[in-house]
């Protein structure tokens, strides 16, 4: 059955001291902009780094006692947290990733003791190797998103949000294969009936936007972006997360490789936050011009700062940024 706020509260127990309780902070240059205070998540504070920590936890520590093994299926973030979990409770960890994953979060995967398992070029590929190790490895999956435990972790957000303040008009939220939104949006309107939630991604590759816009779940071609995190499909099974985004989200919308570009030196230079290109997906939107007029404060989460620091510094410098056939032009902050 669908996670509901039960469960999300139940998470929130099992998350406590562990992965939980990131600070919410006011952007003075985005309140400015905007004309309403606008807050910031900060699921850079986690401890591996990005928000999947919550979901991966809350699923890997309800597993029974008899598990030796985890496996999973990732563009970067949900593994390196599966692989943070796993080593909590002594567990191996085999995370199965396509060749378009930056090598800095292979590189973060290892570090925390997970192995790593390149299979093709896009996460439906990965995705088959997964299944195929829990059957030949005896290795239990844990689903980057369309899963109840990691809905429910990932509501956990939504609902430490709505604590701090209820007053909050508008949520940003990124959305990729909808964990996070369906998560979040549950534990939001859970508090807030009036509040809007807004799903952003970027434009090429959005699985959970067409997939919306087409009334099921469609496969997408997966290409290179600076919202890397936010690639892969959301599978033609999928049985929690589209139906929740469905229900859940007021709209959704999308931003360019070059709003997303402007969004990641706005952070930086205004905020001094280092985040990753799927982080500012809902910055890009607000300084694009892209939002629904707000009635009041507006929030959204800064998932992970997981990135290629090499990518970073092209972009904090203006830098032109080559992303497989397309070239992101570049230009210095304020200019």
């Amino acid at each position: 059955m669908r996670p509901e706020m039960p469960d999300i509260l139940a998470a929130r127990a099992v998350l406590r001291g562990r992965a939980d309780a990131t600070p919410l902070v006011p952007s003075a240059f985005l309140t400015d902009r905007l004309g309403h205070e606008v807050l910031l998540k900060l699921e850079i504070a986690q401890p591996m780094g990005a928000f999947k920590l919550r979901g991966a936890m809350n699923a890997v520590m309800a597993l029974p006692k008899d598990v030796t093994g985890v496996t999973c299926c990732s563009t970067g973030n949900h593994g390196r947290a599966v692989a943070y979990a796993a080593r909590e409770r002594g567990l191996r960890a085999v995370i199965c990733m396509s060749s378009l994953v930056p090598e800095a979060k292979i590189a973060g995967i290892r570090t925390l003791g997970g192995e790593v398992r390149i299979e093709g070029q896009s996460q439906d590929d990965a995705q088959t190797l997964c299944t195929r190790l829990c059957d030949t490895e005896g290795l239990t999956e844990i689903p980057p998103f369309d899963d109840p435990k990691v809905i429910a972790g990932q509501g956990t957000i939504g609902l430490e949000m709505l604590e701090a303040r209820p007053d909050l008009d508008m949520l940003l939220v990124p959305l990729s294969g909808g964990g996070l939104a369906a998560g979040v949006a549950q534990a939001a309107r859970a508090l807030n009936p009036r509040i809007r939630i807004i799903g952003i991604t970027m434009d090429r590759g959005a699985a959970m936007f067409q997939s919306l816009a087409a009334g099921h779940p469609v496969a997408v071609e997966e290409v290179a972006s600076l919202a890397d995190s936010l690639g892969g499909g959301i599978g033609a099974a999928n049985r929690y997360t589209f139906e929740m985004c469905r229900e859940l989200l007021d709209t959704t919308l999308l931003v360019s490789e070059a709003e997303i570009y402007r969004a990641m030196q706005a952070l930086f230079f205004e905020d001094r936050i280092v985040a990753e290109g799927g982080s500012v997906v809902g910055i890009a939107a607000a300084l694009a011009g892209k939002l629904p007029e707000p009635r009041g404060p507006l929030a959204t989460i800064i998932t992970g700062r997981n990135l290629d620091m090499t990518l970073f510094t092209r972009v904090i410098n203006g830098e032109d940024i080559a992303l497989g056939g397309q070239i992101v032009k570049g230009a210095p902050y304020g200019t």
